[in-house]
This record gives structure tokens, C-alpha cells and sequence, in this order.
């Protein structure tokens, strides 16, 4: 299991989009960036995705945490570049880091 844990920042327009769709805009960025994603068992598997904490719509946030379980390592400066060239305005990763155990 390889968790990349991550920090990013909500601010602008990006302000106005719900936890749900925050979700799938990350979902969406990440397989867009070719990461190799973890994906749960099941009917109707997903990634590995969870954020910290859900925002109220409208509020803007520095420093929000999130996590996703890849299937295998990558590299933290190489998990910023691809996914950030994905994301929209007002979506920016702040800092990665890797637990690979």
C-alpha cells in the first residue's frame, strides 16, 4: 500500500464547488494524470480518496489535507507535477509526501 498524503488550497472561483464535487474534480484530475490509483473492491469500485475535512460552499482554505492510496510508488515531485498540470484555477497543490509501508 503507498499513501501519498497532500496539501492544497481552495481559493477564487474554486471556492464555490462542493465537497462532492471536490471529490470528483480530484478523482477526475488524477486518472487524467495517469496515477496509478488504488481502486476499493466491490460492485462499484472508486479510488482511495479521502479529504480531511469536508468545506462549507463558499469558504476558502490555505491548507486542507487530503490522501490517496496508489498501487504503486511514485515520486512526491513527480505526483505534484502530473496532477497539477490537471487541476483547475484556484486548485493548488501546496506540498506532497510519500508513506510507502
Amino acid at each position: 500500500m503507498y499513501k501519498v498524503n497532500f496539501i492544497f488550497s481552495k481559493t477564487g472561483l474554486m471556492r464555490y464547488i462542493s465537497h462532492l464535487d471536490l471529490m470528483r474534480l480530484f478523482t477526475r484530475a488524477m486518472r487524467r494524470a495517469d496515477l496509478p490509483l488504488k481502486l476499493t473492491e466491490g460492485f462499484s469500485p472508486h479510488p482511495k480518496l479521502s479529504l480531511k475535512r469536508a468545506l462549507k460552499l463558499g469558504v476558502e482554505s490555505q491548507e486542507e489535507e487530503a490522501a490517496v492510496v496508489l498501487q504503486f510508488p511514485v515520486a512526491p515531485e513527480d505526483f505534484w507535477h502530473r496532477l497539477q498540470k490537471q487541476l483547475p484555477e484556484g486548485i493548488q497543490i501546496k506540498n506532497v509526501q510519500g508513506n510507502f509501508n
